[in-house]
């Protein structure tokens, strides 16, 4: 269940109406690893293991190609409040020892990071010789739509879309938080064992350091958003060797690093 009714009062210049209106839940879950509490992300319910198991991999806790068993504890018969991971010790990667220990709330990814030396991303630059067409972008943009019921109903919620060098669609979720959409479709894709055919990777609204290096981490080259993109994404995806494309409407759009990807 991703959205619910509220009542509320419809004004404009001439009327006043009572009205049910159709709002995107934002609702708390814990995340535990064997047991003791990792952190607290605020997301859209719906696909929470793929979520996790794209946080997890992220924040390189766990990149095992197998995938988890998890308990879920649910307030309610839809609404898990609880899920406690079960993985092995030696699984457990480096950023386990770096636990959040802040609420991570739907609107900022890196809220519980201890220290800014937290922030850095390692890896080998990527190096993705694929280029894309500006028309099929604009094509994978109308796919996306297509997929965004919960938007469509409420205003309220973010969308990711992972498609691959075919323009083929591979995983489409959405979430109240952008990072949230993010690692749902990621995840789906580790729990598919298909990430290797992720390509490019399109957001509904901004992009920041976050979504960058997520798709880093998850090796993914060309990012294309609907709206604006931060200094720190630009500087990244210039760092990570990603083609970041920002304001992605009309027909239009800005390329802000490795143009080198696109016709």
């Amino acid at each position: 269940m991703q959205t619910t009714t509220y009542q509320g009062v419809k004004i404009t210049n001439t009327s006043e109406e009572n009205i049910k209106d159709f709002l995107v839940i934002e609702a708390p879950l814990q995340i535990n690893i064997n047991k003791e509490p990792y952190t607290v992300v605020m997301r859209t319910p719906g696909n929470d293991i793929e979520l996790i198991r794209g946080l997890l991999y992220a924040e390189d806790i766990y990149k095992n190609n197998r995938n988890f068993t998890t308990d879920i504890i649910a307030e309610n018969e839809q609404i898990p409040t609880v899920i406690n991971c079960h993985i092995a010790p030696e699984n457990l990667g480096k950023g386990y020892l770096n636990k959040r220990t802040l609420l991570s709330v739907s609107s900022c990814g890196i809220c519980g990071k201890k220290e800014l030396k937290d922030l850095v991303v390692t890896g080998e630059k990527l190096n993705s010789k694929i280029l894309i067409h500006s028309k099929n972008i604009h094509k994978m943009f109308l796919e996306m739509t297509a997929h965004q019921s919960t938007f469509k109903k409420t205003g309220g919620s973010h969308a990711a879309c992972i498609f691959d060098t075919e323009n083929t669609l591979l995983s489409s979720k959405e979430d109240i938080g952008r990072h949230n959409a993010v690692d749902k479709t990621i995840g789906d894709l580790l729990i598919k064992n298909n990430l290797k055919e992720a390509h490019y990777l399109l957001v509904s609204g901004r992009v920041s350091y976050e979504i960058v290096s997520k798709a880093f981490i998850a090796k993914i080259p060309i990012i294309i958003a609907v709206s604006a993109c931060s200094s720190l994404a630009v500087d990244f995806a210039k760092e990570f060797g990603i083609c970041l494309i920002g304001f992605t409407r009309n027909n239009k759009m800005s390329i802000y690093s490795n143009p080198n990807h696109l016709k």
